[in-house]
């Protein structure tokens, strides 16, 4: 006899609150039950798809608080400064949590959220995919097995891309650290978190350097306009909105049967057809001139590690590369270990031997199976009621959070940050 599939309330219908649930579904072992989402068309859509009755849809996770609990777990996919809220009341009323990176854009809401789920006892889970992918988990196991020696050093890029820059971080949710959160916490929590799972060990102290170097009026071209459809120097801008969600667009008799419209165009028209999209360039946030947002996040920022164990780290995160996997290199004592996201190249300084193991095909969309991989895993957690089963929980998340912290600060202030 089957075990009964494990239940899941969802708050925050987005992109990523619709990928888990999509995600959680497909393994089978996992239904969603219920939905809070306070724009009326996504949660129209979201309990469509999921076929969540009129009764178990909430326009604001503030509902929840009354009445008994619908389900085992929660996914918490709102915006970055909205996290703390349902957190903890979920938390409180013993719904194991599936949290979306970052946890909160400030310290003291990710210690309440931290501190609520040790009270309750509850397993949580912060989305660091990038820990559950075949990628990581050979060249973490490369490295638990000693095959270049002692790790001394790791250079890491995490290259954002040009056009996502432009699409989330000057035009889009994630441009201000006011709003959201710092672009180092917004996008890259997700390096740092890995960085210490590689190394194993905690950060003693941090420095950072970065800033917004193009992004900004004084950068702004001679003939720019405010908007890409009325600029007259649109077609040769690397920026242009046109050239980048125009081509992705389709009319409805293009679209297969229960095909959804992929991202990024889906943040920009829920519709994705030719008309929708110039409606919204016209008219809405992501059809804006990139030098005249009201954007504030750093377009590139470099941060240096020394490990409690005299290790040192060293991550560049900047926007003006292709969108492409992280590349990372390791080096250790009796060899190095050269890595791109999907091939790991191993180099023996005892024996000379040059190995590349190719781990997987590179998949961004899916952080190369991490979504998938993590969402089973948590869906697994729960139905064995064994939080042993992930492999990082919430106190885990905060560590690295704290380390993003010192490192704003750091850049900021220009000191070196103890930990």
């Amino acid at each position: 006899m089957s075990a009964a599939p494990v239940r899941l309330l969802v708050v925050g219908a987005g992109q990523r609150g619709t990928w888990y649930s999509r995600l959680a579904v497909r393994t089978g072992r996992a239904e969603i039950v219920a939905v809070a989402e306070a724009d009326p068309a996504r949660r129209a859509a979201f309990a469509s798809e999921f076929g969540i009755p009129a009764e178990l849809t909430f326009a604001g996770w503030e509902q929840l608080g009354h009445g008994s609990r619908l389900a085992e777990a929660a996914i918490v996919a709102t915006q970055d400064a909205m996290h703390e809220g349902p957190a903890v009341l979920l938390a409180g009323q013993g719904y194991h949590l599936l949290l979306e990176k970052p946890m909160a854009p400030e310290e003291d809401a990710a210690r309440r959220i931290a501190a609520a789920v040790t009270e309750a006892g509850v397993i949580a889970a912060v989305c660091h995919v990038l820990r559950y992918t075949p990628y990581t988990a050979a060249l973490k196991g490369l490295l638990d097995a000693g095959r270049i020696g002692r790790l001394v050093s790791m250079q890491h890029l995490e290259p954002v891309g040009w056009w996502h820059q432009a699409h989330s971080f000057v035009r889009g949710n994630w441009r201000s650290a006011a709003v959201s959160s710092p672009m180092l916490l917004a996008k890259a929590c997700h390096d740092i978190d890995w960085l210490l799972y590689l190394a194993g060990e905690p950060v003693r102290r941090v420095s950072s350097f970065g800033g917004l170097a193009h992004f900004r009026a004084d950068q702004r071209p001679e003939g720019a306009g405010d908007r890409c459809l009325d600029c007259a120097i649109e077609p040769e801008c690397p920026y242009s909105a046109p050239k980048l969600y125009f081509p992705l667009a389709k009319a409805p008799q293009e679209r297969a049967a229960g095909e959804p419209v992929g991202w990024p165009l889906s943040v920009v028209s829920a519709e994705g057809t030719p008309q929708s999209v110039r409606e919204a360039l016209e008219h809405g946030q992501y059809g804006r001139c990139v030098y005249a947002c009201d954007n504030d996040v750093v377009d590139h920022q470099v941060v240096s590690m020394e490990l409690a164990g005299g290790g040192t780290v060293s991550l560049t995160m900047t926007a003006f590369t292709p969108l492409e996997h992280r590349k990372t290199r390791l080096f250790g004592t009796h060899g190095f270990i050269d890595g791109d996201g999907h091939a790991l190249r191993v180099v023996d300084f005892r024996t000379g031997a040059d190995e590349t193991i190719d781990v997987a095909a590179p998949r961004p969309g899916d952080h190369s199976d991490g979504d998938a991989n993590l969402v089973a895993a948590f869906v697994g957690a729960v139905a064995a009621n064994d939080g042993g089963l992930l492999r990082s929980d919430v106190h885990t998340s905060l560590a690295g959070h704290l380390v993003v912290w010192a490192a704003e600060k750091a850049r900021l202030d220009g000191t070196v940050e103890a930990l």
